[in-house]
């Protein structure tokens, strides 16, 4: 049997290194699995096992009893089902329109330039502003965004030439879509619920699903961005003298080379997605209600039932473990992707 202790290369780590590397991994191990393994273990408690005293061992400190999983899942199945398929809904569409549209937008910052005019910038964000302004007068919306493009093509024919002459630079557009993220939602959550009262679409999975999207897009373009500009332009280049057309080489080429990035980045913004309460709690009521809704309305007139809340985030984050341990492998190219460059 071969000692894993016993150093095998020059780079290789004496025994007493790897005796320590090996200990620091299950002390910060233990760290990381110690409130899963206690939120699952409370999930099986009584309420006086869980305010009367420490119980650590199943079966030895006390009895484990299914009466909190009966209640969650049988008693009130209905509402925890809804909530349930609700997350699973918004959470995977929108991660999924969020990679998709990030990665598009990551790879065209990768690959082209861009030099738009501040000017023209300037007049899109005022007509989006009027759009805004007119939904909230009565306008209907279609009516409002149509009118909104059709001023902004005839001010941009008409005084394109005499606005501002500065230009912006892909660095710029990249900065300016990882500066959304660093707003804080809480600072946008108002106006946001009251743009889809306005449109009626408050407590539908539409609007979760766009909003969530749209929070989460910086992010994808910036771990994209990372990913498209590791892959060697020699790949691109070589099946463009072979006749391929951009759109064939990036689906062709350049997708499934990204793959690990995009599985990483995939799980990421669904575990954001997934995880996610504040713009939720505006957003949604009883139809889109999501898990993280169903967990905090488990606070009673007698204070909060943390052992209907474990059962609840148990069967919350065991999809999203189960899928990153399938997804291992993906997530740990995707994850170094990029990090060493020459």
């Amino acid at each position: 049997m071969t000692n894993p202790l016993r150093k095998r290369t020059v780079l290789d780590l004496s025994p007493r290194a790897k005796v320590g590397a090996y200990a620091i991994m299950i002390a910060w191990a233990i760290v990381v699995l110690f409130p899963l393994y206690w939120l699952f273990l409370t999930s099986f408690k009584q309420p006086v096992q869980f305010t009367g005293g420490t119980y650590y061992i199943p079966f030895v400190d006390f009895q484990p009893t299914l009466d909190n999983w009966k209640y969650i899942l049988v008693d009130v199945g209905s509402d925890t089902y809804r909530p349930y398929v609700n997350t699973i809904v918004v959470g995977f569409t929108s991660a999924l329109i969020a990679l998709v549209l990030g990665s598009l937008a990551a790879y065209g910052l990768v690959r082209y330039r861009y030099r738009p005019r501040v000017g023209v910038i300037a007049l899109g964000l005022g007509c989006t502003v009027l759009a805004m302004v007119a939904v909230v007068l009565g306008t209907p919306p279609i009516v409002a965004v149509v009118s909104a493009i059709v001023v902004l093509l005839i001010l941009t024919r008409a005084i394109g030439n005499r606005i501002s002459s500065a230009r912006l630079g892909n660095s710029d557009i990249s900065f300016w879509l990882i500066s959304m993220r660093m707003m804080p939602p809480v600072a946008v959550v108002i106006p946001i619920y009251v743009l889809f009262q306005q449109i009626h679409l408050l407590d539908t999975h539409v609007a979760l699903i766009v909003t969530y999207a749209a929070t989460n897009l910086p992010i994808v373009v910036w771990l994209m961005s990372d990913y498209f500009a590791a892959i060697p332009l020699e790949l691109e280049e070589s099946a463009s003298v072979d006749g391929a057309s951009p759109y064939r080489t990036f689906r062709s080429i350049v997708l499934p080379v990204a793959v690990p990035g995009l599985v990483a980045t995939f799980i990421l913004v669904l575990v954001f997605a997934w995880n996610e309460y504040l713009i939720a709690l505006f957003l949604a009521t009883a139809n889109a209600a999501t898990m993280p809704l169903l967990v905090a309305g488990q606070v009673a007139t007698r204070g909060p039932q943390y052992w209907y809340m474990s059962v609840l985030i148990v069967i919350m984050v065991v999809p999203v473990i189960v899928m990153a341990v399938i997804l291992e492998r993906f997530i740990s190219r995707g994850i170094l992707a990029g990090a060493v460059k020459g």
